[in-house]
């Protein structure tokens, strides 16, 4: 009887609609979030997570990053550590690519390179969804996952109106319809815009 009880509450659950958990902050939080990271770089994990949100690359292939990975002004993704088997190969043949950042990040990624012997990042067992939340609570920014923060980056590219091509290439997808189906939700500030901007247009009509 027990394992019926259960069996119907699994299938139920599923039927549920699930919350979704990698939710792309807003542009308010999103700064927030990366000035903390910029003004606390004594934490390694808060370099981890400022390169999260400055490249939008994969937790996997951020971990992944040797100290050769690292060059003026951008690194190389060229492997992904998985906490599930020894394999370090990238997603997909696009997610070999390399990625700009800006002069303040780079600064920081140096500064850590001096500390290593080849990995950037130690990878503490597969815990940095723990520490995330972890930080997220201290700064009072709204629960998300580091893919969360891989959405945030594309988001806010999106809302810059950044072009898609780019951002496709940025984020090492198989192809733009890809980005499309995954990343075309604004964030609320530039929805909100747009709604204005839209009512505006059919305002200027009358």
């Amino acid at each position: 009887m027990l394992k019926i009880r259960g069996s119907l509450k699994y299938a139920y659950a599923r039927g549920q609609e699930q919350p979704k958990r990698n939710i792309a902050l807003s542009i308010t939080d999103f700064k927030k979030l990366r000035q903390y990271c910029l003004s606390h770089q004594d934490k390694e994990f808060n370099i981890l997570v400022l390169l999260a949100l400055e490249t939008g690359a994969r937790r996997g292939e951020l971990l992944g990053l040797t100290k050769d990975d690292l060059f003026e002004y951008g690194i190389n993704i060229r492997r992904s550590i998985s906490p599930t088997d020894n394999d370090t190969q990238l997603k997909t043949k696009h997610s070999k690519r390399d990625i700009s950042i800006n002069k303040d990040v780079y600064t920081a990624l140096q500064k850590l390179v001096e500390t290593k012997s080849t990995y950037l990042f130690d990878w503490n067992g597969f815990n940095q969804s723990a520490q995330l939340q972890r930080l997220l609570k201290k700064l009072n920014i709204p629960k998300t996952t580091f893919h969360g923060l891989r959405d945030t980056h594309a988001s806010f590219l999106f809302s810059k109106e950044i072009s898609i091509d780019y951002i496709s290439r940025r984020l090492g997808h198989n192809s733009i319809l890809t980005t499309q189906n995954y990343y075309l939700e604004l964030m609320p500030e530039k929805k909100h815009q747009q709604d204005a901007d839209a009512l505006q247009l059919l305002n200027d009509l009358s």
